[in-house]
């Protein structure tokens, strides 16, 4: 492994992946809180922890090296000075505006080791964690009796949205939700400051600080040649026609973006949740994005410009042109069926993990899908997620490849 970021496909052997193990965060979700925080339910954390220290020991098993957002970004804070710099930030961008509340809240953060601050941050902070000395504004004489100055963040060990490795380089992503927005300023200082990154001075293709949306589970590397972007709920068009042009201008081996337009749905809320490659030329796929998708390729054009076109060939032939493979099947979730379906892709069925060609780690709830699957070729690793899987997210969702051997 050359570089530290290496990723060219969707199905090349995994050798590092980023997680985040769940934390406190989750045990600071209550039900009035749960559409603020983009959950539909409270996962039991003792349970999702040992569901997702599980997933970590199947990815050891097979090579995988495993490291952990919360360490990472815990050594990318080593120098006092720039932990003050991302505290600061943090600080900011939690819309801390009364002077009284950030003095206290900083005071607290930093009085802690830096891998504590980072989990107290991931965690939130309750109103009576801290004593806020003096309260001399309205809002603090009327009270509030909302609990948090700083909201958790439960959504975090889905590490997959906040960037994407693509090629040697990556993007730090612009969240379409605020509940998500500061989940990336961790990955902006790793970046930045962890001695992986610097070394290898990874590029960038998208800046967290951009305007228009995009997430990681709408990005998909099919090939070195060729990039698959998911039009969706949580990404813009707008962004991708940025991380087209940044990877055109820098001269890398990517040729062409197909843009997938999914609907706009909790339901099919990222590409990957509908849509990801399981081998040279298998893709699991939910069927009902089948009929209203839409597909549109952007390739470099003169003078820095891009080309655009829509796609009228059906979506097998799309993607048997731009991998240069015989043909390509869709395995469709729940086998096609409407109820199997619905019910597996509410629980990501087709949130497949592929750590090697034909090799992939689905949640074992999704059983129909899975033996699916297990007669088209594909081998098939299992893991529980009776509780992981109430954040709706899978596998993928779960994971930040970092680098993948070349096909």
């Amino acid at each position: 492994m050359d570089s530290f970021i290496n990723v060219t496909s969707e199905i090349g052997k995994l050798n590092k992946v980023m997680l985040h193990r769940p934390g406190r965060e989750i045990e600071n979700l209550t039900p009035e809180l749960l559409e603020r925080l983009l959950f539909d339910d409270i996962p039991y954390l003792e349970v999702a922890r040992k569901e997702h220290d599980i997933f970590a020991k199947l990815l050891k098993e097979n090579d995988v090296e495993v490291l952990y957002l919360e360490e990472l970004v815990t050594e990318a804070l080593g120098d006092d000075k720039v932990k003050k710099i991302f505290l600061q930030q943090f600080l900011q961008e939690s819309h801390i505006s009364n002077k009284e509340i950030y003095k206290s809240l900083y005071d607290y953060l930093m009085s802690k080791p830096t891998g504590e601050m980072i989990d107290t941050l991931m965690a939130g902070v309750r109103k009576n964690e801290i004593e806020v000395k003096e309260m001399h504004s309205l809002r603090g004489l009327i009270g509030n009796q909302y609990p948090f100055y700083l909201d958790p963040m439960p959504n975090l060990y889905f590490t997959r949205d906040p960037g994407a490795s693509i090629g040697n380089g990556i993007t730090i992503n612009t969240m379409q939700t605020e509940a998500r927005r500061r989940e990336t300023l961790f990955l902006e200082f790793i970046h930045e400051y962890h001695k992986s990154f610097k070394e290898k001075e990874v590029p960038l293709w998208y800046d967290r600080n951009l305007p228009n949306n995009i997430e990681g589970g709408d990005e998909l590397v099919l090939s070195a040649t060729t990039l698959a972007i998911g039009c969706s709920q949580r990404t813009s068009p707008e962004a991708i026609e940025v991380v087209a042009r940044n990877l055109f201008a820098k001269h890398t081996s990517f040729e062409k973006v197909l843009v997938l337009e999914i609907p706009s749905s909790r339901a099919f809320m990222h590409l990957d949740t509908v849509f990801t490659m399981v081998d040279y030329d298998k893709f699991t796929i939910h069927p009902e994005i089948e009929g209203p998708l839409n597909v549109f390729e952007i390739t470099k054009g003169l003078n820095g410009e891009i080309n655009i076109k829509q796609e009228k060939n059906v979506l097998q032939n799309v993607l048997k042109s731009a991998l240069k493979v015989p043909s390509v099947e869709l395995i469709r979730c729940g086998g096609g069926d409407s109820i199997v379906a619905a019910r597996e892709q509410w629980n990501d069925g087709s949130n497949t993990l592929a750590i090697a060609p034909g090799k992939v780690i689905t949640y074992e709830r999704n059983y129909i899908t899975n033996e699916i699957l297990s007669k088209r070729g594909i081998t098939v690793i299992t893991m529980p997620s009776a509780e992981l899987s109430r954040g709706r997210g899978g596998p993928r969702c779960m994971s930040m490849p970092l680098n993948r051997d070349n096909l």
